[in-house]
């Protein structure tokens, strides 16, 4: 029986210029990473356009629901007893 490979296991090529400091500041960074200057890239690169994609999200309401929506966003913050006495506490470095 013949397999066939998934649409994720094909590979295509992004070519790109850069310019040397730029190059240099990626390589230093996956290094870091512990990754390949392409891994790197590809990893940022792929986060990023989700990000961006997420931030583009539409979400539609009807009336009612965006009554309910509007209501949990106009609530007041709970405050838990333990939260005040964080945000009371004094940083140990002032």
């Amino acid at each position: 029986m013949k397999t066939q490979k998934s649409p994720a296991a094909k590979s295509t090529h992004i070519n790109i210029r850069i310019a040397p400091v730029q190059r240099d500041l990626i390589d230093q960074a996956a290094q870091v990473r512990g990754k390949t200057r392409s891994e790197f890239i590809l990893d940022v690169a792929a986060r990023e356009a989700e990000n961006t994609l997420l931030d583009q999200q539409l979400f539609l309401l009807d009336d009612t629901k965006w009554e309910a929506f509007a209501a949990i966003l106009d609530a007041p913050v709970r405050q838990p007893k333990t939260l005040q006495t964080l945000l009371a506490t004094p940083a140990p470095w002032d």
